[in-house]
């Protein structure tokens, strides 16, 4: 019987790993496209995963070739001068999905972000993927969304991002935006999430909201995150203004914890007001003290 095959864009990062993993288990044969394949190279030791080197050309047309399914995980949290949320979240999701309607593949799965929204999205951030979400739900296939909170787990840039920042604090933490509220969601969840959605085609059409079963402050899962790793410290929060001007000043800084943008995106709570599509697919949201301390500390 001939195996299924999935390419997932974004594979190489942290969910795709985690997806990878599951997709090989259900039997998909994975092709993992990457412009720095000399630092995937561990992928190529996947069973059933095939490292392809993007080059200007290589074709989306020929990475698609005999695909049952396309998988677009790509996004940034913050531009640069080398790469726009334009590009990132629009103008290559119409590149995909035009070359996946060439190709005839099928079925295509598309990350968004939870709030996103392509005209009241309230930063550029959110207003380009949710851009880019209207135009993978506009494509001539069977295609299904999925909007999370931040995601944690194994390998994130969540909490292992607080507990970087905790490394560097004198016992005093200033944080911007304190009262900003999240849902965690365990990235586990999410991909179980996308794999069971694949042959279901009451999720054709359909954009899910993914949350953890708990809503935090930012403050409280730094104050989280440091008593995981017994650190005490000081956690100032900031005020909106003192806020809004750290985001300006850290902006300019390569790496920066916060930007302006970021900043405006906080500004609307990553929480599902109506339904978590999580309960919606069957999935119990499994909670950070079940998973956070066996990796954090």
């Amino acid at each position: 019987m001939k195996r299924q095959r999935a390419c997932i864009l974004g594979g190489t990062g942290f969910v795709g790993r985690h997806l990878l993993t599951r997709l090989r288990k259900a039997g998909y044969h994975c092709v993992v496209p990457t412009r720095r394949l000399f630092r995937h190279r561990d992928l190529k030791l996947y069973p059933d995963v095939e490292l392809r080197e993007l080059t200007p050309a290589l074709r989306f047309e020929e990475l698609f070739a005999e695909c049952d399914l396309v998988v677009n995980l790509v996004g940034i949290l913050h531009q640069s001068a080398g790469m726009s949320f334009r590009a990132a979240h629009v103008d290559l999701v119409r590149t995909l999905v035009a070359a996946a309607e060439a190709a005839g593949v099928p079925r295509l799965l598309h990350m968004s972000a939870l709030q996103a929204d392509a005209a009241r999205g309230g930063s550029a951030y959110l207003r380009s993927k949710g851009q880019g979400e209207d135009i993978a739900q506009g494509a001539g296939m069977a295609v299904t969304s999925f909007r999370p909170s931040v995601i944690f787990g194994q390998g994130d840039s969540f909490f292992n991002r607080f507990k970087g920042l905790l490394d560097m604090a004198p016992g005093i933490l200033p944080l911007p935006c304190p009262r900003a509220r999240f849902a965690p969601v365990w990235v586990d969840d999410v991909t179980r999430a996308m794999v069971r959605s694949i042959d279901d085609s009451r999720t054709v059409g359909c954009g899910y909201d993914l949350c953890g079963p708990r809503v935090f402050s930012l403050k409280e899962l730094m104050a989280y995150t440091a008593s995981r790793l017994g650190r005490r410290v000081w956690i100032i929060g900031l005020g909106d203004s003192a806020s809004r001007l750290a985001a300006q000043a850290f902006g300019m800084l390569p790496g920066a914890p916060i930007t302006l943008d970021s900043y405006l995106s906080m500004q609307t709570a990553s929480v599902c007001e109506e339904h978590n599509g999580l309960l919606q697919l069957g999935i119990h949201p499994t909670d950070i003290d079940t998973i956070v301390p066996t990796y954090l500390g």
